[in-house]
């Protein structure tokens, strides 16, 4: 990626994905599967989609007691790796704009997506309609990071418990583990996908050298040359001695795009 810190990131040969909103709408594309593009969920999910996302997100750690959050990181970590740990998650954090509330006010964010839930659910199974898509799966995700943590079951209204158990069961499909090595060859061995066709309004000009990062937190920047930009996307082409090119993608909303 060229030193992007979050996660999840995707790899497909030598195109590298940042960020889950385009890895889910690159497989949206990819399985011809229309329910997994965040862009084709209503107002009303979308704006569930963004409060689970961004508020709760961040409280979902913080609304979890501390004696039990440290309980289930030793579980997890030991005491060595609970301390690199903490210590990574606040190197991740410097420079942040977003601010994780702790304790009531965690509770509260937490709360307040579980209210709104509850009445989107209550006339609907989906939080996106009438079948399972992107909009549950985001929902979804700062719950169970609570759930996970606080090691109790989800306290919340009748549809939210349904709903929380019917997208647990949904799985994660076929998994298979692949070594680094088995990534490193794809990327060495494939070349990159066409670019998508730029916009011509741009300020930055395609072939600058330029540094994009993530706009709230993880502000890492990752250096290469513009090589495509679109309504939805940037993409940087990075040559490498190890890999030759790779062409890392990011989402247009939620990152800064500056000239080096």
């Amino acid at each position: 990626t060229g030193g992007y810190r979050r996660i999840p990131v995707a790899q497909v040969g030598a195109d590298i994905f940042c960020d889950t909103a385009l890895i889910a709408k690159e497989l949206a594309t990819m399985l011809n599967c229309p329910a997994l593009d965040p862009t084709n969920v209503d107002a009303e999910a979308a704006a569930l989609m963004d409060q689970a996302q961004n508020k709760a997100f961040f409280a979902a750690i913080g609304a979890v007691p501390t004696p039990r959050l440290f309980g289930t990181m030793l579980r997890m970590f030991g005491p060595i790796g609970t301390v690199k740990f903490v210590k990574d998650r606040i190197d991740l954090l410097k420079g942040s704009s977003v601010r994780a509330p702790q304790g009531d006010k965690a509770k509260a964010v937490l709360n307040a997506l579980l209210d709104d839930l509850e009445a989107r659910l209550e006339t609907q199974k989906w939080v996106g309609g009438d079948a399972a898509s992107v909009a549950d799966f985001a929902t979804f995700h700062p719950l169970w990071l609570y759930v996970s943590c606080n090691r109790r079951p989800l306290e919340a209204g009748p549809e939210v418990e349904a709903w929380y158990q019917r997208v647990s069961e949904i799985g994660h499909g076929r998994r298979e583990e692949i070594t680094q090595e088995k990534a490193f060859s794809a990327a060495r061995d494939a070349k990159p996908r066409p670019l998508p066709e730029s916009v011509s309004d741009t300020s930055v000009a395609i072939g600058t050298n330029v540094e994009v990062a993530p706009s709230d937190y993880g502000k890492v920047p990752v250096a290469g040359m513009l090589a495509a930009l679109t309504a939805d996307r940037i993409v940087l082409a990075r040559e490498t001695e190890q890999f030759g090119l790779l062409h890392v993608h990011f989402p247009r909303t939620g990152y800064s795009l500056s000239s080096k």
